[in-house]
Parts: C-alpha cells; structure tokens; sequence
C-alpha cells in the first residue's frame, strides 16, 4: 500500500504522523511511504532521517496525496487538506467530529473512509490511541495552568503547593480518566491540595487506593462542584464521553462561585469543551477571561511538546496503521474488532452513532455502507 504523511497545517501544531522507526517497519512489511518535505521538523526529524529508512520525500501536500491510498495525520484535516481527499482514500488520524458538523460534511462529500484515533478501542473497551494523548494534556493541564495563576498573566497569584507557613492552592479534577489522573499526578507533585471527581465508584475506589494520602476523591454531582468551586484556585475539565460532545459540568452562573484570577483549563474542548463558557484557543494565544476567570482551552495541547507527542502518538497508532496496511480494511477489522467503532464516516455516511446524533446527519452502521457480511 501506499502510505502518506502530509505535514500538519493546524495552527501551532508541529507533530507528525510518522517517525522513522514507523517508515523502516512499513517499507519491511512491503509498502511505499511518501512523506511531504519537511513534515518532521517540527518533532526535530529531518527529511534525511525518513529517506534513510526508505520513505520517499514529496515537495508538497498535493503530491503526497495524489500518490496516496493511505493517508495517516495527527489533527483533523483542515480545509484545503479535505479538498484533496478521494473516495478510495482511507484516512487515520484525530477527527473529533461530535462538536464539528463543517468538517463532518467535508468528510462526507469527499466519499473517503475516515478513521478516528479517538474512537479505536481496545478489548476492554479503552481507547488506545487517545491514552497517550491524553497523558500527554492532563500533564500539560496542571502546568499550564499552574503558570496562568500567575498575577502577571491575569491568575491569583498563588503558587501552586505553597510554601511553609502558607497554605498549597487548591486543585479540582473533574474526571478521574487518563487525563484527570495524570492532571492529578502532576498537581500532586507541585504540591498542590488535590480533589479528583468522578461518577465511577470503581473509579474513585482505584484512585483512592492510588492518591488517598495526597488527594481527595469526590463522587461527582452538581452540589459537589459547587461546594468545592469557591475554594479551588485551578479547575480542569477533563470529562470524555466516548465519540460524543462533551457534557457542561460548570455552566457559566456557576463561574460567580470562584474566586476572581481562578483558571480553568478544559481539556475536552476538543470534544466541544465541558465548561458552557469554553471556546477553542491556540497555544500562541492560549486564554481569554470570562466573569473574572481565566479560560485556558488549548485545542491540541499536546502540540506544544512536539518530540515528546509525536513519539508517543506513533508507538500507539503504527500498529494499527500496518494492520490497515497490511490486510486492507475489512480484513484488518475482522482480526481487530475494536478498528469498528474508528470508522467514522465511509462513502459519503456518518458511520459513528454519536457523530450521526451531534452533526444532524443520518447514522448509518460501517458494515452495512462498506458492504461487509
């Protein structure tokens, strides 16, 4: 098969979708990798390093796509990148289509077979190529964070875990998943006093065996974040409902609770964001102010730390890539049922329920489109 890397044109977003360990098991497994000059840059990989494991390099993204059968990405296409696709293309990165009905119409007219990142699962369940780039943010959530409450950037003007004969600052981690425990992880190190919420008993009974001398776990319910609003300094959202738009667990009358240069980093904004008054942000200008509290909504966070992401991305996702690679998509789905739910949109239909529900369009199941069984 055909492989290609385009390099990313989002904003501020400098990682790539393959590294050079990623071309050399491709090219050993038979299969032609076209990368577009430059594209690893940004992650510190040269064009020299992918040529030297076999990939052939192409002056730009038309090429790339042109000569393409398999496109891998790492953020969603942006609109000149989906007037390039072609119904037999098959395309796998991050889509995150719930809370964007413009690309998922761009997606549907382009008749391409799109697989999400964000909505692969695994045999229990979890979703494997989101969990490193959720590590990944829930760290950056606390640290970003911790620098926003800084006065000279609109924050309280706290530190974080205090110091001796002044108290830490409050932390509160709506959702105890991949990225609120790692959210939590961090603020705990910073020395910070630590809540962590979630609606999982079994959740909260596995943190609290983790964290019980450095965090508090709160079962989560509208008057428990209310009571704890007041007292937190920082708050990060980090709620996920698998494919779906995220839900509002702090509207905007609740911001009237906080105290004035508190912040609030929604890490779900890819999702369309869990605070009501969220809206996207870039890292070159990463905060806005709404009631007094300072909105830190970063759409790809993990773009920030480009060597660190990009690594982490593709050991998750090259496994999967050589299986599409390999055997096509219909067989790679046989041997690894949890690819199924990826697919969110195929010949021109919304092929994810949840995406189908957010962006108005008709749901219609993968195997029923494709023509399978």
């Amino acid at each position: 098969m055909k492989v290609g890397v385009p390099k990313e044109i989002k904003p501020d977003e400098y990682r790539v979708a393959m590294t050079p360990s990623g071309v050399r098991e491709m090219v050993e497994h038979g299969h032609e990798v076209i990368i577009e000059t430059t594209a690893g840059e940004g992650s510190a990989i040269p064009d020299a390093d992918f040529e030297a494991q076999g990939a052939r390099i192409a002056p730009d993204a038309a090429a790339v796509f042109e000569q393409s059968e398999m496109i891998l990405h790492v953020k969603e296409l942006q609109a000149p990148e989906i007037e390039m696709l072609r119904p037999d293309h098959l395309l796998f990165t991050y889509l995150h289509l719930a809370p964007d009905p413009e690309q998922t119409a761009g997606l549907v007219r382009s008749g391409a077979t799109c697989i999400a990142y964000e909505t692969v699962e695994d045999g229990k369940g979890g979703l494997p190529l989101l969990a490193p780039m959720s590590e990944i943010a829930g760290r950056i959530a606390t640290q970003a964070g911790a620098f926003m409450l800084e006065k000279p950037l609109g924050g309280r003007g706290v530190l974080l875990g205090g110091v001796p004969g002044v108290a830490a600052a409050n932390v509160v981690v709506i959702g105890g998943g991949v990225v609120g425990t790692n959210a939590a992880m961090i603020a705990m190190g910073m020395l910070a006093d630590v809540f962590i919420l979630d609606r999982s008993l079994d959740r909260l009974r596995h943190l609290d065996e983790l964290y019980s001398r450095e965090a508090s776990t709160v079962y989560s319910t509208t008057l428990a974040v209310e009571e704890l609003l007041p007292k937190a300094d920082l708050v990060v959202g980090a709620v996920l409902v698998h494919g779906a738009k995220a839900p509002w667990v702090i509207k905007r009358e609740q911001l009237s609770l906080m105290k004035p240069g508190a912040v609030l980093v929604d890490v779900a904004i890819d999702q369309g964001g869990c605070f009501e008054t969220s809206r996207p942000t870039t890292h070159r200008d990463p905060v806005f102010e709404v009631d007094g509290i300072t909105h830190y909504c970063v759409a790809n966070m993990p773009g920030a730390v480009p060597i660190t992401s990009t690594y982490a991305l593709t050991n998750a996702t090259l496994p999967y890539a050589l299986k599409l690679a390999d055997h096509g998509l219909e067989a790679a789905v046989m041997a690894d049922p949890g690819l199924k739910p990826g697919i969110n949109v195929a010949e021109g239909q919304v092929t994810l329920e949840p995406v189908a529900e957010a962006t108005g369009h008709e749901y219609v199941a993968a195997e029923k489109v494709l023509g399978w069984g």
